[in-house]
């Protein structure tokens, strides 16, 4: 692998070459060795590669990060592990439903937002399966008699079906379909952001605006070539689709670089329920301080391993690391090295004695009067006072 690596420039510009060498493969045997290629398609086609290159480019400096390449190494290592194997088959098929089909994450956060972005997503990804499938000649439709078009797929025949039926009709319009989902997706998008507060004073133009009118210019442009040859006898067709061509790989151009990208990445979210959790549902780290679990060991040890990687690594006097301990006892170090003091000795959870005879109360997650040195007679002395308080001061 060494060998073949220095052939090629980088990583990167390996890896680039061998995926559209392999996109271009599979269009060999998917067009019959380029007999059925579509040339009406070829601006797309061109596009379609370059957007490839951009997307594995962008893909490879993002798993090229420390902490991502972690992840991507840890998830790998346990995918195949056969004590997991039935939990991450579990895993993906609760991502795929919850997070890719259903998209609930989204939906936490409202209804309107939850429809927006699932229009905008599905809409999204009909087009792009049929515009690459259509493209790159992963299928197409074959005229069996004037009566019967069949679908084939990779030069296999798949089913037929009559020319003017439903099956048809839909296979026909269903990059319309899409362009129509991802259209009131788009408009409640940017309707939601024109009009929203909260959202105009946090939001950019080239991250959150600029996406959105390009999908809605391919959406538009789109659209109007189906309304131009079904509705006005194909009028200024040849300009509209051209301009339509032009909107497809300026986003497609934008794509791997912009806020789109998150679409790829999204099943990645499968990592961290897959690779983080050695007893499901039970944390398997216990702090060093309290002895408290409160993560497990793959999770600590990545961590640990990221910031030392980025020489970062805070790791203590005695040998620990900062990571070592757990959330509460990490607020009662920092706390206690604000004010230059040693850690006291005695219960982990009771106050901290300062210099000047003030103590604050303990950073644990218990609380009890006890630990401020009150007794009854103080506690009842200062519940009447309270009662008796003025109301107006």
């Amino acid at each position: 692998m060494f060998k073949l690596e220095k052939s090629f420039y980088s990583k990167t510009s390996m890896y680039s070459f061998f995926t559209i060498l392999i996109l271009f493969l599979s269009m060999w045997v998917s067009t019959a060795q380029f007999l059925h290629i579509d040339m009406a398609l070829l601006g797309y086609m061109i596009g379609s590669a370059v957007f490839a290159i951009g997307l594995v480019i962008r893909m490879s400096f993002w798993l090229f990060r420390t902490a991502t390449n972690k992840i991507a190494t840890r998830s790998v290592k346990n995918m195949f592990a056969k004590e997991r194997l039935k939990r991450n088959a579990k895993s993906l098929g609760i991502t795929l439903i919850d997070n890719i089909l259903l998209q609930k994450f989204i939906f936490k956060r409202g209804l309107y937002r939850g429809i927006q972005h699932i229009m905008i997503s599905w809409g999204c990804i009909i087009s792009f399966a049929f515009t690459f499938g259509l493209t790159f000649g992963w299928f197409r439709f074959d005229l069996v008699d004037p009566e019967t078009y069949q679908m084939v797929a990779f030069n296999i025949p798949l089913i037929s079906m009559a020319a003017n039926g439903w099956i048809a009709e839909i296979f026909y319009n269903m990059l319309n379909i899409g362009a129509v989902m991802v259209l009131i997706g788009v408009s409640m998008a940017m309707y939601r952001r024109f009009k929203d507060y909260d959202v105009k004073v946090t939001q950019r133009f080239e991250f959150d605006l600029l996406p959105l009118y390009i999908l809605l210019a391919v959406t538009v442009t789109g659209l109007a070539l189906t309304v131009s040859y079904k509705f006005l006898d194909g009028w200024m067709h040849p300009y509209i689709s051209l301009i339509h061509q032009i909107t497809v790989i300026i986003m497609l151009m934008y794509f791997p670089f912009g806020k789109l990208f998150h679409v790829p990445i999204r099943p990645l979210a499968t990592a961290v329920p897959m690779s983080y959790q050695e007893t499901l549902m039970v944390d398997t780290k216990t702090c060093k301080s309290c002895a408290q679990p409160y993560s497990n060991d793959d999770q600590i040890a990545d961590v640990q391993a990221i910031l030392k990687a980025q020489s970062f690594d805070l790791q203590l006097a005695d040998g620990t690391y900062l990571s070592d301990y757990c959330p509460s006892c990490r607020r009662r170090m920092r706390a206690l090295k604000q004010m230059n003091m040693e850690a006291p000795q005695g219960n982990p959870y009771g106050p901290v004695n300062t210099n000047n005879g003030i103590h604050i109360s303990g950073f644990g997650k218990k609380r009890s009067d006890e630990y401020f040195g009150i007794d009854e007679d103080i506690k009842k002395d200062l519940k009447e006072e309270k009662d008796h308080e003025p109301i107006s001061r």
